[in-house]
Parts: C-alpha cells; structure tokens; sequence
C-alpha cells in the first residue's frame, strides 16, 4: 500500500503552484494587502479557470468532483504564496455544509455558482466553538437575529451561511445584514463581524435536529487552516535556508555557522511530519469518517504551534532583516498567526480532541 499523492493529485498541486508563482509574487500580495483588496479580480479568475473553487462541488452540479485532500493541497498552495483570495470559508466549508445538509433545491441554485466562482460565501460559526456574551444568533419564523463573529471570507461575500445557537445552517443575503470587518494581522484575508435583525434567511434541513452537519463544516476549515498553515511555513523554512547560503559573515555564509545549520534542522524536523498529518486528516474526513473530528482536531491544535515555531525561527535566522517590510516575511508570519487562531486556538481544539476521545 503507497501512502503518498497519486500523480493526478501532484499534477494538481504543480499547477496551482506554478500559477500562484507566476501570478501572485510578493509585489502583489503587498499591493493587494495595502489596498485591502482580499479578491483581486485576476487572481481569482485564474483560479477559476484553473478549478480550484470547484474542487468539493460534485461534478453533477458543475464540479470537479474530487475530495477533501485535493482542496488541502490547494489550500497548502495558497498559504505557501500568502495569496488574497478567498477559499477556507467560501470554497471548502460552504460546499461541504451544502453537500451534506442542503436541500436539493439549495444544491442546485449555489453549488454551481460556487464552482464558477460566481457567487463567494461568507460563514460565520465561530459561537459554535467558543461564543461571547453579547454574541450568538437565534432563529425564528425564517429569519435570524443576533451578532455572528468572525465570518470567514465575509468581506468578499454575497451569501452568508450562518450557524444559530442550536447548530442549525441557514443562507442570508449579505447585502440584508449589518456588516463590519473586524481588522487582523493578516491583511490577505477578510473577516466580519455580522449584526442580524429578523433578517430572512433559508434552512439548510439537513442542518436541524443534529450539530453533525456544522461540526463536519468546522473541521473542514480546520483541515484547510491546518494546510494553508503548512504551506506558509513551509515557504519560511525555504526562505530562510535560502537566505542562510547568501548571508556572508566573517567571509563565510552564515550557513556554515552550527548555530544556524541547527535552527533550520530544527525546523525541518518539525514542519516535515504535520505534511502526513495534514493529509491524513484531509483523507480521513472521507474515507474514515469515525476519525475525521479527532483528525482535525489534532491537525488544526499541531500546526497551530509548529507554525508558530517555524514562522518565529526563520525571522530569526533572517536577523535584522526578518523584521522589515521590504522583505515582507512578515506576511506569512501573520498568515500563521491568524490560522492559528481561527475556529478555535490550539488549548480549545485540544480539549475537543479529549471530549471526542472521552477523556473530558
């Protein structure tokens, strides 16, 4: 038994990596983040093109048809380049929220649209991981009322897919809510925070009665933060062997120091087995569903602190330089720093791994 990418699933990765590459250099990222443009026009029609939207659509409704570890290859993509799209909330947990609990009449009218880019989602269900006081949102005669924190790819949005207290899904329009973007770290993605006020919106049916369909939605992001998370250290870990073999001190590169040979072996040992982790999770979240939750629990909680790790190290090794703008590591130092934070820090995530597991 191989366990490694099929060809049809490195294809896929090179080819979204060679068209962020190309498309999506630093410039642009620090263009679009100065701008706060988190969808720029181009860059998300090329991804279009390429399928990456269409990914966990099913090909009867206008999809690619494939599965949750092809979206977190995308998704280590992605993070790698820092690129200002939209993805987690819109292309991979609206998707699955509709696969798994939408009506058939739901399915028809928005999974094509979002396998053609056409329409993005906004998901807010962050009160189902850890709610304020003053937030949460009840349903009631077909509308929603209440405040809903941190929705993802809100900014971008024209549908919302929010969570009520009891767990059920419901579609709104974005242009009927109040709507605030809440300022991060990362300025290559848009989070909201959204006010309801009897604000129609439509059930998913599936969604009622039971917390499966936005528990399996959340461990979906959490699967993709995890990745995009491995992508955007991966790319400080390259940044920072590169710069270590042209750093010169002493007349020799600081590549040669023992000190700095350890820091990145240190972070290589680190970062090289969350790839299998992140897989696993990914795969596990089809094929093994009585371990998808526990999966992606420890996927999101693990990443969450080897990123860190990785993201604070390579600054280091960079010296004085990590810290400016004109290198702009600090992009995907930010990047991290918000992965790790989204639907649930690492001490949350790990106590719902003990629940799942019965130790709680």
């Amino acid at each position: 038994m191989e366990f490694a990418l099929n060809e049809e699933q490195r294809m896929l990765q090179e080819s979204v990596r060679g068209y962020l590459e190309a498309s999506c250099p630093l410039d642009r990222v620090r263009a679009a983040a100065d701008a706060g443009d988190t969808r720029p026009a181009d860059l998300w029609e090329g991804l279009v093109d390429l399928g990456v939207h269409a990914i966990l659509v099913p090909e009867e409704y206008g999809g690619v048809g494939l599965g949750p570890l092809e979206a977190a290859l995308v998704a280590e993509c992605l993070g790698g380049a820092v690129a200002p799209v939209p993805y987690v909330g819109s292309s991979v947990m609206a998707p699955v929220a509709l696969a798994l609990a939408g009506s058939d009449a739901q399915k028809d009218a928005w999974l094509p649209r979002i396998a053609r880019g056409e329409t993005v989602f906004g998901v807010g269900v962050t009160e189902q991981i850890g709610s304020r006081e003053s937030g949460g949102v009840a349903a009631a005669g077909g509308t929603l009322t209440g405040k809903a924190m941190f929705v993802l790819d809100g900014a971008d949005a024209d549908m919302l897919l929010i969570a009520d207290g009891a767990g059920a899904l419901h579609i709104a329009r974005a242009a009927d809510a109040d709507v605030k973007r809440l300022p991060t770290i990362d300025r290559t993605r848009s989070t909201l925070e959204v006010r309801l006020e009897a604000t129609a919106a439509e059930v998913l049916p599936g969604s009622t009665g039971s917390r499966a369909a936005v528990l399996a939605t959340i461990d979906a992001g959490r699967t993709m933060l995890a990745a995009d998370t491995l992508g955007a250290a991966q790319n400080m870990l390259d940044q920072a062997i590169a710069y270590a073999k042209e750093r010169r001190q002493f007349n020799r590169v600081i590549g040669s120091f023992q000190a700095v040979k350890h820091l990145c072996a240190e972070m290589a040992a680190a970062l090289e087995p969350c790839r299998s982790l992140v897989w696993y999770a990914a795969h596990a979240s089809r094929a093994i569903p009585d371990e998808a939750r526990l999966m992606a629990c420890h996927a999101k909680a693990h990443l969450s602190e080897v990123g860190r790790f990785v993201a604070r190290t390579a600054t280091e090794v960079h010296g004085g330089m990590g810290f400016t703008d004109l290198l702009g590591l600090h992009y995907w130092f930010k990047r991290i720093g918000l992965d790790r934070q989204l639907l649930g820090a690492p001490e949350i995530v790990r106590e719902e791994a003990a629940t799942v597991q019965g130790w709680v």
